[in-house]
């Protein structure tokens, strides 16, 4: 079992990380490099030999592998990134950069997404390493750059040029599941995720006759665009189940004592209450406008206007997504992908999954872990292109009250200590059976 001082320097490592500041703005506006240096130092601490690469100066990746003792047993790959969305000083309690850790709890941008992982992954090697315990399995650590972008600089870029540092690797584990979602009625349920809906940011460009804002004008482009956007906004999707989705409906019907009736889905997610909304984003695809460009003076038509939509497909679900979005564009708005990315389907039965409900029950034996979809991505997206499955399994026993679901990417993200210990408890008992 994890040591005391991996509890102690799990709290530490969250806090430090934090204060390094890996604002990703977009548009190649981030620098990971700093807190790149930091965990492979720490790596290097526990005699690890971390690789350190690089698609774009101060973007930076770190890679090291840590030897199992079955040199015939796949690897596993356990990976966080280290980027973090933008946050307003002004908006939160504290500074989202100080990492401050006040009445038991560490806050900061990252607390959760996933800083806390990072620091997680840390703990439990340099545990292993003064304990002398080997895993199993060869486990591959990565830490990435630009996860909260296109991942160009991070896991597409690690994928792509330096598949060999992956060797070996069949499953990873990253963000994010195996935490506590309390169900208002004493239930405490642990979700970890077998799946991810894939990736469909859209463009949309309506065409038209630019003119005199004065005058009729029937290709009027910004008339057209806001037809097509209210049309995709509107729109009803299909229930579509994918086998992940199907386990965790099954699962959370037993627990309720309800019938599990996949005819009715509506029906049986009112049943369910709030655990609902573990599933309701992952039984459609979805399309949801976000933004829109046009024009440039109020009395003046543009010819052009342009709008982006957030879509996610289910696994086997982009070719309906493709049809339904040419449909509800029309023959006067083109649409393409901004940013296309598969949607991820892994095994529930599986012996990777079953140790990793072992690990939670040991710690949280009054928990019930269930299966369940991401509705949105991970890194694990990239990674599937060399052939691992993913799983994401980012454990946390949070009290309750705690909004786990609002602190991704919300003002005021946080993470209890107690959450973080049980983290690097969980992890290291998955870890060294796994």
């Amino acid at each position: 079992m994890a040591d005391e001082r991996a509890l102690d320097e799990v709290v530490r490592f969250t806090s430090e990380l934090i204060r390094i500041d890996t604002t990703n703005r977009g548009n190649g506006d981030c620098r990971e490099r700093p807190a790149a240096e930091y965990a492979a130092e720490r790596l290097a601490g526990a005699g690890l030999e971390p690789t350190l690469v690089e698609r774009t100066p101060g973007r930076t990746n770190v890679v090291a592998r840590v030897e199992g003792t079955d040199p015939s047993a796949p690897a596993l790959l356990l990976h966080g990134h280290l980027d973090v969305v933008p946050a307003q000083a002004d908006e939160w309690s504290v500074h989202p950069f100080s990492g401050e850790i006040r009445d038991g709890v560490v806050w900061g941008r990252g607390a959760v997404d996933m800083k806390n992982m990072d620091a997680m992954i840390l703990a439990v090697v340099r545990a292993w390493a003064r304990e002398g315990v080997r895993p199993r399995r060869d486990v591959v650590v990565a830490f990435t750059a630009d996860e909260e972008a296109s991942a160009e600089d991070g896991s597409g870029f690690l994928a792509d040029r330096h598949a060999h540092l992956f060797e070996g690797c069949t499953e990873g584990v990253s963000e994010s599941g195996a935490y506590t979602f309390h169900d208002g009625a004493g239930r405490q349920i642990y979700p970890i995720a077998a799946g991810e809906r894939g990736t469909g940011w859209l463009r949309l460009t309506a065409h038209g006759r630019a003119g005199h804002g004065s005058k009729v004008n029937r290709e009027n482009a910004v008339t057209r665009l806001a037809a097509a956007v209210t049309r995709i906004g509107e729109h009803e999707w299909p229930l579509r189940l994918t086998p992940t989705v199907r386990a965790a409906l099954a699962e959370l019907a037993a627990l309720y004592g309800v019938e599990a009736d996949l005819d009715d889905v509506d029906g049986l997610l009112l049943k369910l209450g709030p655990a609902a909304k573990l599933v309701e984003a992952t039984v459609r695809n979805s399309a949801n406008p976000t933004m829109l460009e046009a024009g440039y003076k109020v009395n003046v038509i543009p010819g052009e206007a342009v709008a982006f939509v957030d879509g996610r497909y289910l696994p086997d679900g982009e070719d309906e997504f493709r049809a339904t979005l040419d449909r509800l564009t029309g023959p006067d708005v083109d649409w393409e992908f901004h940013h296309r990315e598969v949607a991820l389907q892994s095994p529930v039965d599986s012996p990777t999954f079953a140790l990793m409900r072992a690990a939670v029950e040991e710690f949280a034996p009054e928990g019930h872990v269930v299966p369940f979809c991401m509705s949105g991505g991970t890194d694990a997206k990239q990674f599937s292109r060399l052939g691992i499955t993913g799983y994401g399994f980012t454990p946390l026993r949070l009290p309750e009250g705690y909004d786990y679901q609002a602190m991704f990417h919300g003002v005021d993200e946080r993470v209890p200590v107690e959450a973080l210990h049980f983290g690097v408890r969980v992890l290291d008992r998955f870890l060294r059976t796994a």
